[in-house]
Order: structure tokens, then C-alpha cells, then sequence
């Protein structure tokens, strides 16, 4: 491989040029013995993939860098540490191998910073819609403990919990929406494309039709006639509705009504509560300090009404009261607020948030299945409900042909 350096000679004087070597340690290495300071390494070829990349790519088409994808690189960059290799040699094999292309991309970027003497998570700062605050703070701590094989196994561990809490809350919303979906699009099947062809056999028959099927057959006319205006209902609906959930006001307002919801309001408390806990606790352990591991925790939760209460918190507790005693009652459950006064007494918060977490996470599971128990039969009941009244309704004016037939 062909690389592109910059480095200063014995006498301070600047020195570039192409090296050619199997990988940039060697290459440094090389350099190095060579009698140059200051090594500055570029890889030459991947540049100028990367810049062609660019040319013909488009952002939105690149992968996004989820929990699973961050617990990878955490786990393997922790366990290449922890057996001695040295970091930009670690980062530059992680960029060949991990399979979430965004983040390989980046971190070929963040081996040249670090390579060029920046620390890691100065590197990663750079590129913040990669690598979370989270990260990037747990990582800066670590360093300066130098302690980052551990801290990184810890945020893996993190990562895994975090997208297991996601992967339920999602199940928990998108199991019951996605079987209303299905049955709204056959109901609406049945009075666009089968009641219209019933609606001709008994107009042909002449006669009137009992009241229900009469009835059904409104709807569909009216169904039919005013489809499209329907669809562009529904479309304006959810822009506009988008739209006003990115605002300020829009988001209060739906994040407070999430925590009311029936059933699924305590799934999303209860989830965001278990990821409060589990970041507060990681970064408590990798040595960030309590504030800033509050702020950090707070936007973690994905609600802003908890984190509004959180940024509270922080300020109470720099103005030096304890954090159990500035949590919201009403959003943190007196057991929650017990327990991490059981852990400021004892020294042993980060401790006893793990428990909490881990009390949450398990809730979260039990609450999920018993959801998803109480709505699959409930749905099928009230699916085939609809379904039987529709056919019921199109088949009534058989048991009645006699009367139908002139």
C-alpha cells in the first residue's frame, strides 16, 4: 500500500512524501527508524476511495450506526487493548472488518487523527452523528484513568442492554399497530372491491334491502366516492403531524401523552427509566463526573418530559443537594428513589443503578409479553367482529330472496 506522510527531520525541518508499506504501523515504523519526528500518516488509496465514494453516493443511503453496531466496535476495540495491541493499529483493523460501512468509513478517519498524536476521544468528537456523547465522554474518562479496555467491555455491555430495552418497546407499539393496519386495509377491501358487486346483484333484484345491508352499502358508496379525498386526508394528517412533533410544543405534548397511554404508557416509562439508569451507572463507573453524566443520562431517556426533569436534578445537585432527594416523585417511583439513596448512603450508586436497570429491563419483558398476550386475541376478536358484521349484513337479503324477486 502506498501511503502519503508528513514529519519533521532531526533539525525540525518539515519533510513529505509516498511510502510504500503493507500497513500504516509499519509505515511509521519505517519513518521512525528512518530519524523523522512528528510522523503524520495518510492512507493515500483509501482517500481517494473515499472521495470517490462521495462523488457518486448520496448521505441518505448510507447505513446508520445503531447500539448493535457501536457494542461491536466496543467489544472488539476493548478486547484488542486488553491483549496488547496499541490503538491506531486497533482502529485501523476494526475499519477493515466491521460490516456497518458508515462507521468503518469513520473510523479510517479517526485512526489518521490518532495517528497524528490526537487522543481517541478527541477523534471521535469530530464525529458526533457516529459516536454518541456517551462514547465519546466514557471514552475521554477512561483515558485518563487508563483503564479504557475496561470502560469499553462496560459500554458494550450497555449497548446490548439498550437495544434489547429498544427492540421490546418497539415490539410492544409496532405488534398491535402493524395487525390495525392489516385489518383497516381488508375492511377497506371488502367495502371498495366485494359490497359494490353484492350492491348490483340485489339492485338487479329490485326490492328493498334490509337495513344493515342498506347501511353497508352507504358506507362503500360513500368509501368509494371519496377515496382520494380519504387519502389526502390522511397524508396532510401525518404531515402535518410530523411536523408538529418536531417542534418544541409538539414534543412535550406527545412525550407526556406517551406516559399516559393505557398499557403501553408504563412499557415506555418504565423504558425510559431502565436507560436512564443503565447510562447513569456506566458512566458513573468509567470515572464521568455526576453532573455531566446526569446531562448526558437525561437525553438518553428519549422523553422530554423526563429529561427537563433530569436537567432539574443537575442543577440541584450542583447547588449541592443529593441526587435522590432532587429526583421528580412524580416521574421516579418511591422505590426507584429509595434505592439510589440506599446507594448514596453506602458509596455504591453505580451499583445500585445496575439493579435498578437490570429491575426495570425485566419488567419492561414481562409487561411486553402480557401486553402482547391481552392484544392478539382481543385484536382477533374484535378484527373478526367486523369482518362478521360485513357478512353478515351482505348475505342478510338472501335468507330474504323471496321478498327481493317481483
Amino acid at each position: 500500500m502506498r501511503f502519503r506522510y508528513e514529519a519533521r527531520d532531526i533539525y525540525g525541518i518539515k519533510k513529505q512524501g509516498i511510502i510504500e508499506a503493507d500497513s500504516i504501523i509499519v509505515a511509521e515504523e519505517q519513518l521512525a527508524t528512518s530519524g523523522l519526528q512528528d510522523i503524520k500518516i495518510f492512507a493515500e488509496k483509501e482517500k481517494e476511495k473515499v472521495k470517490e465514494k462521495k462523488e457518486i453516493s448520496l448521505p441518505i443511503f448510507k447505513g446508520k450506526v445503531k447500539e448493535t453496531d457501536l457494542a461491536i466496535f466496543t467489544r472488539q476495540l476493548g478486547a484488542m487493548i486488553n491483549a496488547g495491541i496499541g490503538i491506531a493499529q486497533a482502529l485501523e483493523i476494526l475499519s477493515e472488518q466491521l460490516p456497518n460501512k458508515t462507521l468503518s468509513e469513520t473510523l479510517k478517519k479517526v485512526t489518521d487523527d490518532v495517528l497524528a498524536g490526537t487522543s481517541l476521544a478527541k477523534a471521535m468528537e469530530k464525529h458526533k452523528k457516529v459516536f454518541p456523547e456517551f462514547l465519546i465522554n466514557l471514552v475521554a474518562a477512561a483515558e485518563e484513568s487508563g483503564k479504557l479496555d475496561i470502560v469499553l467491555q462496560r459500554a458494550t455491555t450497555y449497548y446490548e442492554k439498550i437495544a434489547a430495552i429498544k427492540r421490546k418497546i418497539k415490539s410492544a407499539s409496532w405488534y398491535p399497530t402493524a395487525v390495525v393496519v392489516i385489518a383497516t386495509i381488508i375492511v377497506t377491501g371488502l367495502l371498495t372491491f366485494v359490497v359494490p358487486t353484492f350492491a348490483q346483484i340485489y339492485e338487479s333484484f329490485g326490492g328493498e334491502l334490509p337495513a344493515p345491508t342498506q347501511i353497508l352499502i352507504n358506507i362503500s358508496n360513500a368509501l368509494k366516492n371519496s377515496i382520494l379525498y380519504i387519502i389526502g386526508f390522511i397524508i396532510l394528517f401525518f404531515l402535518l403531524n410530523s411536523y408538529f412533533y418536531k417542534t418544541e410544543q409538539g414534543k412535550r405534548f406527545y412525550h407526556r401523552l406517551f406516559l399516559k397511554l393505557p398499557l403501553l404508557g408504563k412499557i415506555f416509562h418504565k423504558g425510559a427509566l431502565a436507560k436512564f439508569a443503565r447510562t447513569l451507572a456506566t458512566l458513573i463507573t468509567g470515572g464521568v463526573p455526576i453532573t455531566r453524566a446526569i446531562e448526558i443520562s437525561a437525553k438518553v431517556t428519549g422523553n422530554v418530559i423526563i429529561e427537563e426533569s433530569l436537567q432539574k436534578t443537575k442543577t440541584d445537585i450542583e447547588e449541592g443537594k443529593e441526587i435522590s432527594k432532587s429526583l421528580d416523585k412524580k416521574l421516579f417511583p418511591l422505590m426507584f428513589i429509595a434505592m439510589v439513596s440506599v446507594g448514596e448512603s453506602t458509596g455504591r450508586i453505580d451499583e445500585m443503578l445496575d439493579t435498578i436497570a437490570s429491575f426495570y429491563e425485566d419488567e419492561i419483558d414481562r409487561e411486553v409479553d402480557a401486553l402482547i398476550s391481552l392484544i392478539e386475541p382481543l385484536l382477533m376478536v374484535v378484527i373478526g367482529g367486523i369482518v362478521g358484521l360485513i357478512l353478515i349484513a351482505l348475505y342478510l337479503p338472501i335468507f330474504k330472496m323471496g321478498e327481493l324477486i317481483k
